[in-house]
């Protein structure tokens, strides 16, 4: 996975871990002693070794070297006078530390560097805190752990459903249909009761639900009463929702109700699992993807619903300090008027669209699950592409969106990494 290329690729690069450091002579700058002394004449840690620069300092710790701005490190200070342990929150006034401020005195021990600074103010930083937290630290680390699949991959981990009294009446149950969900972007509970009521109980059970142009909760028919394709009995492509919104919704449910009929089986398709592919087999294809910025559009005027949303943003979504996929945003049938790329980018950008979508429709990458009533499916939207085929008869769904940080504080109150 991209964290962990960027890991293998930084242990190449700083490998080796001996007790010195073979510095380079640089000059200290202007107050800061020469780099003689930045040793001290007391053993350093196996493993760590430090210098002090114009205006940051460098840090060997293991394998990873961080590079620790003088400001960066006063203004994450956590002493008691500037910081609050009780509430988590930053004391220090951050507008109040001097730009050009050096530490006075550097030392440290197995565990701790410490910082005596001009005024006397003594910070103090546990070396793995610093590791964790520290730019390079945070490169060498997976944001949220996931099982990327295709269907076989899916099929043969056997994710149990969570039943739905353990889900609603024991943290056990919770925490297990959490994880699922946090690990493979999907997961449902069995033997909820069919209404849309007893829908919007297991939807509040981790979440705000987040009322949008549909609503709460909503009905779902193909009687037409939105302009929207998935009002229909059409065959619907694998796509995520509300592209078109500023902030695509989260988490969205699924409930069959009832289905009196044939077809209507639900599509689902891990599009990270997808991306990887394409990161691995055309890396300019995956960049491009995940600079360019396309706008989506949603426009009706059925009945009483007026409406119309334009969203902005790129078909991948990364944390650029690690290059992690965090959201894709995918739908082609509300994708705008593209007029957001110059001419000179959008033959390339088409390319790598088209490289994206090979994958996506990849039939080994189908997962195809029939929903029946007493099944709820929670999918993640910014992860998970979803779609349908078609069907006669009729067919009732109920759902909502929910919000997506809410979903992830639950996860984190039960100890989960999210």
């Amino acid at each position: 996975m991209w964290c962990q290329r960027l890991a293998w690729l930084l242990r190449g690069r700083h490998g080796s871990t001996g007790h010195r450091w073979p510095w380079l002579p640089r000059d200290p700058g202007p107050g800061l002693a020469a780099p003689a002394r930045c040793c001290p004449t007391a053993p350093e840690p196996p493993g760590c070794a430090w210098q002090l620069h114009r205006d940051h300092l460098e840090l060997r710790y293991g394998s990873t070297l961080m590079r620790l701005d003088f400001v960066w490190l006063r203004d994450h200070c956590r002493s008691a006078s500037c910081y609050n342990a009780k509430t988590n929150q930053r004391s220090l006034d951050t507008a109040s530390v001097d730009l050009a401020i050096r530490p006075q005195a550097v030392r440290v021990d197995e565990t701790t560097l410490f910082l005596t600074w001009p005024d006397g103010h003594v910070t103090r930083y546990g070396l793995e805190w610093l590791l964790k937290n520290s730019y390079e630290g945070q490169k060498q680390q997976v944001m949220h752990p996931r099982i990327l699949w295709n269907a076989e991959i899916y099929r043969q981990a056997q994710v149990p459903s969570v039943d739905c009294r353990s889900f609603l009446e024991t943290d056990e149950g919770l925490k297990e249909f959490l994880q699922n969900f946090l690990l493979y972007g999907i997961a449902f509970v069995e033997n909820v009761t069919p209404t849309k009521e007893d829908t919007e109980i297991l939807a509040e059970r981790i979440s705000i639900i987040r009322e949008t142009i549909y609503g709460r909760m909503w009905y779902f028919t193909s009687d037409f009463s939105r302009a929207d394709t998935a009002y229909t009995k059409l065959a619907l492509d694998r796509h995520t929702d509300t592209t078109y919104f500023q902030e695509p919704c989260g988490i969205q449910v699924f409930h069959c109700l009832k289905h009196e009929g044939t077809g209507g089986r639900t599509l689902l398709v891990d599009g990270f699992h997808a991306a990887e592919q394409v990161l691995r087999q055309a890396p300019e294809h995956f960049e491009l993807l995940a600079k360019v910025p396309l706008k989506h559009e949603y426009m009706e005027s059925v009945g009483g619903c007026h409406n119309h949303m334009i969203g902005v943003g790129p078909v991948l979504n990364v944390y650029p300090w690690n290059n992690e996929l965090y959201l894709i945003r995918y739908n082609n049938y509300d994708r705008a008027v593209i007029n957001t790329v110059p001419h000179d980018v959008v033959r390339r950008w088409y390319h790598a669209h088209r490289a994206l979508t090979t994958e996506l429709r990849r039939p080994d990458n189908e997962l195809w699950v029939k929903l029946k009533p007493g099944k709820a499916l929670f999918v993640d939207n910014w992860r998970v592409l979803h779609g349908r085929e078609a069907f006669t008869g009729y067919r009732q769904l109920c759902g909502c969106y929910l919000t997506r940080d809410d979903v992830l504080n639950t996860a984190r109150l039960l100890g989960l990494q999210a």
